[in-house]
């Protein structure tokens, strides 16, 4: 009769844990399968915005360059020429400034 007892404790004890455990596998396969249908809405929305972007860059790809005519060049190199010049007397007024009110604290 001991022996009995014994066996049907073990027996129960076995599927309680098993239940718990069938119970904590299916809760954790529900959410990777949640998790999974996220993850392919995400990659939907990462592949049409990848597909946007290719269609940006073929709209915004350069035009090719003629490099026997040396004028363009030349009138681009001016234009950036003045653009840094602009942003250098910018920079040095912004300097200039800092520099004024420096003083006026230390004197």
């Amino acid at each position: 009769m001991l022996w009995f007892t014994v066996w049907t404790l073990l027996v129960l004890g076995t599927l309680v844990g098993a239940f718990f455990l069938g119970r904590d596998l299916y809760r954790k396969g529900r959410r990777l399968l949640a998790e999974l249908e996220r993850a392919g809405e995400v990659f939907g929305e990462v592949a049409d915005r990848g597909e946007a972007r290719a269609a940006e860059l073929v709209l915004t790809t350069p035009a090719a360059v003629d490099l026997t005519d040396r004028e363009p060049a030349r009138a681009r190199r001016a234009l950036a020429a003045q653009g840094t010049a602009r942003r250098r007397a910018a920079r040095q007024a912004r300097h200039d400034a800092a520099y004024a009110r420096w003083r006026s604290f230390t004197h």
